[in-house]
């Protein structure tokens, strides 16, 4: 896949970068702010040279506030054919809220703590790239936290909000099943009476794995 990276960091911009160039992914820049970033996928598109996915960090010069998510949310409207992964030292719920509320395709929210986890940081990568949804736990753990306190989630039963948990990390039926060492039925019942309880209709399509999660950040 070819990947652009935004990061002031240079040593983390250049870790990312070997990290990435290392498991065969064509890193085509590395930028330091905001600007540069949207600079830099206007003038790839330009070439017809989109990227498949942009890695950026959340705070970013000047001000390093939220100079990163804004052209994030920006890149996801005028380009929606790239994947955004977000990385932040923290989990801040506005960001994360802000970045999901439009579509759901391509969208990823991670802790900066899990490049160290490398295989699963790739996978979440090349999972973004590829149309899906990567969610840091710690960020799923603390927007669900936040519904659970909303009447939405009244009719979910503890381990369906389990369930719910890991889809919206991005991780398949099966994945799930794995995790949780149930069988692969037992998911999709879960995750069927999830989409029940919510009122998603199969109208919504595949869809309905991330919309079940924005009903609750958008009730």
């Amino acid at each position: 896949m070819r990947v652009v990276i935004a990061e002031d960091s240079v040593l983390l911009r250049e870790g990312l970068t070997r990290l990435l160039t290392d498991r065969g992914h064509d890193v085509v820049a590395g930028v330091g702010d905001a600007d540069a970033l949207i600079k830099t996928i206007a003038d790839l598109a330009a070439q017809d040279a989109v990227p498949d996915v942009v890695v950026a960090d959340v705070r970013m010069p000047p001000t390093h506030t939220d100079e990163g998510v804004r052209a994030a949310v920006q890149l996801r409207r005028d380009y929606p054919g790239i994947g955004v992964l977000v990385l932040s030292q923290y989990v801040e719920e506005q960001y994360a809220t802000e970045l999901l509320a439009g579509s759901s395709r391509g969208v990823g929210y991670l802790l900066k703590d899990r490049v160290a986890e490398v295989r699963e940081f790739v996978e979440a990568v090349v999972r973004v790239a590829q149309g899906g949804t990567a969610l840091d736990p710690e960020v799923v753990a603390q927007l669900l936290g936040r519904s659970r306190k909303q009447d939405v989630l009244a009719g979910l039963t503890p381990r369906e909000r389990e369930v719910l948990g890991l889809m919206a990390e991005g991780r398949t039926n099966s994945a799930v099943a794995k995790q949780l060492v149930v069988s692969d039925g037992a998911v999709e019942k879960h995750v069927s009476n999830i989409f029940l309880k919510l009122g998603l209709s199969p109208s919504v399509g595949d869809h309905r794995r991330v919309l079940a999660v924005l009903t609750y950040l958008n009730s």
